[in-house]
Protein backbone atom coordinates (compact mmCIF):
# COMPACT_ATOMS: atom_id res chain seq x y z
CA UNK A 1 0.00 0.00 0.00
CA UNK A 2 2.92 2.14 0.64
CA UNK A 3 3.69 2.65 -3.08
CA UNK A 4 0.45 4.94 -3.56
CA UNK A 5 2.67 7.58 -1.64
CA UNK A 6 4.29 8.44 -4.71
CA UNK A 7 1.79 10.18 -6.02
CA UNK A 8 0.76 11.63 -2.50
CA UNK A 9 3.56 12.83 -1.50
CA UNK A 10 4.03 15.18 -4.52
CA UNK A 11 0.46 15.93 -3.95
CA UNK A 12 1.35 17.25 -0.50
CA UNK A 13 3.86 19.55 -1.64
CA UNK A 14 1.34 21.32 -4.14
CA UNK A 15 -0.90 21.63 -1.36
CA UNK A 16 1.05 23.11 1.14
CA UNK A 17 2.45 25.67 -1.49
CA UNK A 18 -1.25 26.08 -2.97
CA UNK A 19 -2.38 26.56 0.94
CA UNK A 20 0.98 28.71 1.84
CA UNK A 21 0.73 30.97 -0.98
CA UNK A 22 -3.18 31.85 -0.87
CA UNK A 23 -2.74 32.68 2.60
CA UNK A 24 0.26 35.16 2.06
CA UNK A 25 -1.78 36.77 0.00
CA UNK A 26 0.75 39.23 -2.26
CA UNK A 27 2.12 35.77 -3.36
CA UNK A 28 3.09 34.93 -6.37
CA UNK A 29 4.50 31.30 -7.61
CA UNK A 30 5.53 32.35 -10.98
CA UNK A 31 7.99 34.97 -9.44
CA UNK A 32 8.34 33.96 -6.29
CA UNK A 33 10.48 30.81 -4.83
CA UNK A 34 8.66 27.93 -2.86
CA UNK A 35 11.47 28.78 0.29
CA UNK A 36 9.37 32.43 0.28
CA UNK A 37 6.53 30.11 1.45
CA UNK A 38 8.42 28.98 5.03
CA UNK A 39 10.98 32.40 5.47
CA UNK A 40 11.44 32.87 8.74
CA UNK A 41 8.59 35.37 10.25
CA UNK A 42 6.17 34.20 7.80
CA UNK A 43 2.61 33.30 8.94
CA UNK A 44 2.95 30.25 7.03
CA UNK A 45 6.57 29.80 8.07
CA UNK A 46 5.40 26.29 10.28
CA UNK A 47 2.30 25.51 8.15
CA UNK A 48 5.05 25.08 4.82
CA UNK A 49 7.72 23.47 7.38
CA UNK A 50 4.91 20.67 8.39
CA UNK A 51 4.08 20.20 4.73
CA UNK A 52 7.20 19.98 3.17
CA UNK A 53 8.58 17.60 6.30
CA UNK A 54 5.13 15.28 5.65
CA UNK A 55 5.92 15.17 2.13
CA UNK A 56 9.68 14.26 2.69
CA UNK A 57 8.68 11.48 5.25
CA UNK A 58 6.03 10.29 2.78
CA UNK A 59 8.52 10.08 -0.08
CA UNK A 60 10.88 8.20 2.49
CA UNK A 61 8.09 5.06 3.19
CA UNK A 62 7.39 5.24 -1.19
CA UNK A 63 10.88 4.71 -1.70
CA UNK A 64 11.73 1.86 0.84
CA UNK A 65 8.54 -0.13 -0.01
CA UNK A 66 10.12 0.46 -4.21
CA UNK A 67 13.02 -0.93 -2.56
CA UNK A 68 11.33 -4.02 -1.23
CA UNK A 69 9.74 -4.88 -4.25
CA UNK A 70 12.62 -4.25 -6.87
CA UNK A 71 14.67 -6.98 -4.47
CA UNK A 72 11.80 -9.12 -5.03
CA UNK A 73 11.41 -8.91 -9.06
CA UNK A 74 15.50 -8.75 -8.81
CA UNK A 75 15.18 -5.42 -10.61
CA UNK A 76 18.25 -2.68 -9.85
CA UNK A 77 17.79 -0.69 -7.01
CA UNK A 78 20.22 2.10 -8.61
CA UNK A 79 17.57 4.00 -9.57
CA UNK A 80 15.66 4.64 -6.09
CA UNK A 81 18.97 6.01 -4.42
CA UNK A 82 18.49 9.79 -6.40
CA UNK A 83 14.78 9.01 -5.00
CA UNK A 84 15.43 9.34 -1.53
CA UNK A 85 17.47 13.05 -2.32
CA UNK A 86 13.34 14.18 -2.72
CA UNK A 87 13.90 13.89 1.11
CA UNK A 88 16.67 16.44 1.88
CA UNK A 89 13.38 18.72 1.03
CA UNK A 90 12.53 18.82 4.53
CA UNK A 91 15.78 20.44 5.35
CA UNK A 92 15.38 23.85 3.91
CA UNK A 93 11.95 24.05 5.66
CA UNK A 94 13.39 23.46 9.18
CA UNK A 95 15.73 25.60 8.39
CA UNK A 96 14.02 28.46 7.08
CA UNK A 97 14.93 31.77 4.58
CA UNK A 98 16.89 34.34 5.35
CA UNK A 99 19.32 31.38 7.68
CA UNK A 100 22.84 30.76 6.08
CA UNK A 101 22.60 26.77 5.70
CA UNK A 102 18.87 27.33 4.48
CA UNK A 103 20.51 26.91 0.40
CA UNK A 104 23.35 24.11 2.17
CA UNK A 105 20.82 21.32 3.85
CA UNK A 106 18.62 21.14 0.79
CA UNK A 107 21.68 20.40 -1.83
CA UNK A 108 21.42 16.88 -2.80
CA UNK A 109 17.71 17.53 -3.62
CA UNK A 110 18.24 18.38 -7.15
CA UNK A 111 20.14 14.86 -7.42
CA UNK A 112 16.25 13.65 -8.03
CA UNK A 113 16.43 14.43 -11.52
CA UNK A 114 19.21 11.53 -12.20
CA UNK A 115 16.00 8.93 -11.04
CA UNK A 116 14.69 8.58 -14.42
CA UNK A 117 17.86 8.26 -15.96
CA UNK A 118 18.91 5.75 -13.80
CA UNK A 119 15.53 3.90 -14.37
CA UNK A 120 16.43 4.20 -18.16
CA UNK A 121 19.64 2.86 -17.73
CA UNK A 122 19.26 0.12 -15.25
CA UNK A 123 15.62 -1.18 -15.01
CA UNK A 124 15.04 -4.06 -17.30
CA UNK A 125 12.45 -3.41 -19.65
CA UNK A 126 9.86 -5.95 -18.30
CA UNK A 127 9.18 -2.74 -15.72
CA UNK A 128 9.96 -0.12 -18.32
CA UNK A 129 7.13 -0.12 -20.41
CA UNK A 130 7.11 2.13 -23.66
CA UNK A 131 4.51 4.42 -21.31
CA UNK A 132 6.92 4.55 -18.61
CA UNK A 133 10.31 5.34 -20.86
CA UNK A 134 8.43 8.13 -22.70
CA UNK A 135 7.86 9.93 -18.83
CA UNK A 136 11.10 9.18 -17.31
CA UNK A 137 12.28 11.39 -20.63
CA UNK A 138 9.74 13.98 -20.07
CA UNK A 139 10.21 13.59 -16.78
CA UNK A 140 13.90 14.13 -17.09
CA UNK A 141 13.68 17.12 -19.49
CA UNK A 142 10.96 18.87 -17.20
CA UNK A 143 13.28 18.59 -14.53
CA UNK A 144 16.53 19.71 -15.91
CA UNK A 145 14.21 23.27 -17.24
CA UNK A 146 14.38 23.58 -13.14
CA UNK A 147 18.26 24.40 -13.58
CA UNK A 148 17.02 27.96 -15.63
CA UNK A 149 16.87 29.35 -12.15
CA UNK A 150 21.00 29.40 -12.84
CA UNK A 151 20.31 31.06 -15.94
CA UNK A 152 19.13 34.92 -15.07
CA UNK A 153 18.54 36.05 -18.83
CA UNK A 154 16.39 33.18 -19.81
CA UNK A 155 12.81 33.73 -18.30
CA UNK A 156 14.20 36.73 -16.09
CA UNK A 157 11.08 37.59 -13.06
CA UNK A 158 9.88 34.08 -13.31
CA UNK A 159 12.52 32.75 -10.86
CA UNK A 160 9.14 30.90 -9.15
CA UNK A 161 8.41 29.20 -12.59
CA UNK A 162 11.81 28.10 -13.25
CA UNK A 163 12.18 26.17 -10.04
CA UNK A 164 8.95 25.08 -10.06
CA UNK A 165 10.09 22.68 -13.24
CA UNK A 166 11.99 20.60 -10.61
CA UNK A 167 9.02 20.27 -8.55
CA UNK A 168 6.74 19.25 -11.40
CA UNK A 169 9.20 16.79 -13.43
CA UNK A 170 9.44 14.78 -9.97
CA UNK A 171 5.62 14.84 -9.69
CA UNK A 172 5.45 12.91 -13.13
CA UNK A 173 8.11 10.62 -12.60
CA UNK A 174 7.20 9.80 -8.77
CA UNK A 175 3.34 9.68 -9.80
CA UNK A 176 3.97 7.56 -13.10
CA UNK A 177 6.49 4.98 -10.77
CA UNK A 178 3.74 4.62 -8.57
CA UNK A 179 0.97 3.91 -11.17
CA UNK A 180 3.69 1.73 -13.01
CA UNK A 181 4.61 -0.11 -9.66
CA UNK A 182 1.04 -0.51 -8.69
CA UNK A 183 -0.23 -2.28 -12.01
CA UNK A 184 2.83 -4.80 -11.99
CA UNK A 185 2.27 -5.48 -8.30
CA UNK A 186 -1.20 -5.39 -7.32
CA UNK A 187 -2.65 -5.32 -3.60
CA UNK A 188 -2.62 -8.90 -2.57
CA UNK A 189 -6.56 -10.36 -2.13
CA UNK A 190 -7.83 -9.97 1.58
CA UNK A 191 -7.63 -12.92 3.27
CA UNK A 192 -11.04 -14.48 3.81
CA UNK A 193 -11.77 -15.79 7.14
Amino acid sequence: MLVWLGMISPLVFWLTTFVCGMLLGDYNGLSNLVSELGAQGTRTQYLFSFGLVLSAFLNVLFVSSLWRICKEWKQSIVPLLPMFCYSFLAGPALVPMPLPLHGVVGMPFPLILLAPLFALLFWKKDLMSPALKMIAVAGLIVMLLGFLIFAPGILSGYHGLKQRFLYAGWTMWSSAISMAFLRIHPRPPLQTL
